[in-house]
């Protein structure tokens, strides 16, 4: 597709990723409207960040410009209406601008942001070994993280999928985490990761190791 047109979802301190599961508990009445829709409808939402800056003559609040398209993979309605969504992100998109609607949402027209990863088959893994060099040091060995850490990436996921699990799992700063859905070189990604890690700034939002998963 070039472009099409989403739900979003804006949230002060959540960034989601490509290729990663988040649990959801949506409670406010237009984003049940917004939920019935997405499940009688593709089940796609954008999860957007909202926007640091915050301007007091804007009628709603404003977004980043890149967000992640997720599909609805798993829902579970209350009986007072509430929703336990499970959201799995799909891909990164560009809010090219908001569409007005009838509902109580917002909606706005996207366009795909696909990877952008290097043709060197050397550079990459270079890159993959760089970044693992950098991650296994925070983990204890033989500890299920680790395990789960090296399946990551002795699997065959490629390097941006990597890069999208571990922005999502480790503790990074929330702006880190925006510039790096920001993001469509795989290089550039793998490579800010690395130098988070090796820099204690992924120590910033909470102590490590986190609990990890890649869903």
């Amino acid at each position: 597709m070039s472009t099409s047109v989403v739900r979003l979802f804006p949230l002060p301190n959540l960034v989601l990723f490509p290729h990663v599961v988040q649990g959801l508990h949506i409670f406010e009445p237009r984003y049940r409207q917004m939920t019935a829709d997405a499940l009688a409808g593709d089940r796609l939402l954008a999860l957007v960040k909202l926007a640091d800056v915050f301007h007091p003559d804007d009628e709603v609040p404003a977004i980043e410009e890149v967000a992640c398209v997720g599909e609805i993979v798993g829902h579970e309605q209350l009986p007072d209406g509430r929703y336990n969504l499970r959201l799995r992100g799909t891909g990164r998109v560009r809010v090219v601008e908001e569409v007005t609607t009838d509902r109580l949402y917002r909606t706005a027209r996207v366009e795909l942001l696909p990877d952008v990863a290097p043709s060197d088959l050397a550079q990459l893994a270079g890159l993959r070994r760089d970044l693992a060099a950098a991650v296994y040091p925070h983990f204890p060995d033989g500890s299920p993280a680790r395990q789960q850490l090296q399946e990551l990436f002795d699997g065959d996921r490629p390097l941006g999928h990597v890069c999208d699990v571990l922005a999502y799992a480790l503790p990074l700063p929330t702006d880190l985490k925006q510039s790096l859905l920001a993001e469509p070189r795989v290089a550039r990604r793998a490579t800010v990761i690395e130098y988070a890690l090796r820099t204690s700034a992924a120590r910033a939002a909470r102590p490590f190791p986190p609990p990890f998963s890649a869903n």
